[in-house]
């Protein structure tokens, strides 16, 4: 296939731009989207590229309709995705929520803003990690992935596509508008050089039978394919194996959503993903995601040689959290810091995680700039 954009070399190639390439080379053949700051280069890419890849890009009337089409798109055997931005990924949550219920595998990329409510349309901020997480109802389990470079957005974007349909459930690419907005040299691989994951289609008439069953022990149903001559039935109720309203029987709940956490939670192993930076010896530890990383490192750097024995723990999973590591982190350094772009939320997983092990200290700041370096090594020494 002749792909609309160079691939086997670099590119100097813009935040939201890189992810729209990157979705096209994981296989998404389907867009749907709603035009917003700082996301709306991604909708633009995808109108350009789908129709010369055989895809589709359709502008829908708003964000919830968005989510609704790609979920549609994904049951009719398409990879699917759709990006926005804080309000629009309000609008999202509901529907985020019907496809966790329904196992659908999607993307959906958050570049964020500040906030609440319209906010700062065009500057950067952290303030949607919980929404991400918790935004929608009711008990449930995602995959969060967060990038702090315009290369890390493609290859995050590729890896979104891949746990999306390894997993079937929905993946949040978690993005800001510096992230999207700024350019960098990216290489773009070739196509054979991409480990692609496909989703787990039915072996026989039984297994198609069962949509939310457990046929391989993985906690991961096959998933039957609209058109393809299955008979199945798609709720948001609490349903049984073969997809069946079961709502006021407790057992069957019980083992849907025991089924929909396990099949992520066993496989953190896999899904869980993060860089360390002069920990070894480390007395002094920063912990930071996306955008925020990038000023950590220098940070880091400026306290090495102001003789501080300070580390960084740049998180590139947000969910499922690895408590493990924070906590073990905790046990072996004095004091934890956390930079973020909001109020304080990442700083209360990694306090949970710290267990009373360490003290953790947030840097926060909001308003739409991104810390300093000196910033965040200002507040490390005093």
């Amino acid at each position: 296939m002749r792909y609309p954009f160079p691939v086997g070399k670099s590119d100097f190639i813009q935040g939201d731009e890189a992810v729209a390439r990157a979705a096209i080379l994981a296989g998404c053949r389907f867009y749907a989207g709603y035009p917003i700051t700082p996301a709306s280069e991604i909708f633009e890419a995808m109108a350009l590229y789908m129709p010369l890849v055989d895809g589709v890009s359709i502008q829908m009337e708003d964000e919830i309709a968005s989510i609704a089409a790609i979920i549609g798109a994904s049951w009719a055997g398409a990879k699917a995705m759709t990006a926005t931005s804080g309000p629009g990924f309000s609008l999202m949550q509901e529907n985020l929520g019907y496809a966790i219920m329904t196992e659908t595998p999607i993307v959906v990329v958050n570049m964020m803003r500040g906030g609440p409510s319209t906010g700062q349309p065009t500057f950067p901020a952290q303030g949607d990690i919980m929404q991400a997480i918790w935004g929608t109802h009711g008990d449930h389990m995602l995959i969060v992935l967060s990038p702090s470079t315009v290369q890390e957005a493609f290859d995050f974007t590729i890896r979104a596509f891949n746990l999306a349909e390894k997993y079937r459930t929905p993946v949040v690419l978690l993005g800001d508008a510096e992230l999207a907005h700024m350019r960098e040299r990216v290489y773009i691989p070739n196509p054979d050089e991409i480990e692609i994951t496909y989703r787990k289609l039915p072996r026989n008439e039984e297994e198609a039978k069962l949509p939310f069953g457990d046929p391989h022990g993985d906690g991961v149903p096959p998933m039957p394919i609209f058109g393809k001559g299955y008979r199945t039935y798609v709720t948001g109720l609490t349903h049984d194996e073969h997809g069946r309203p079961r709502t006021v029987e407790p057992e069957v709940h019980q083992r849907l959503i025991s089924r929909i956490f396990r099949k992520i939670l066993d496989h953190r192993d896999e899904i869980i993903s993060y860089e360390t930076f002069e920990l070894d010896d480390a007395e002094i530890a920063i912990i930071s995601t996306g955008i925020v990383s990038r000023s950590a490192i220098r940070a880091v750097k400026i306290l090495r040689e102001r003789g501080v024995k300070a580390g960084l723990l740049k998180l590139h999973t947000i969910w499922p959290f690895d408590f493990e590591v924070i906590e073990e982190l905790a046990e072996r350094v004095r004091k934890i810091y956390v930079p973020e772009m909001n109020m304080g939320q990442l700083y209360h997983l990694v306090r949970e995680g710290a267990n009373g092990k360490a003290d953790v200290e947030l840097i926060a700041k909001i308003g739409g700039e991104v810390h300093t370096p000196m910033e965040i090594a200002e507040r490390v020494v005093g």
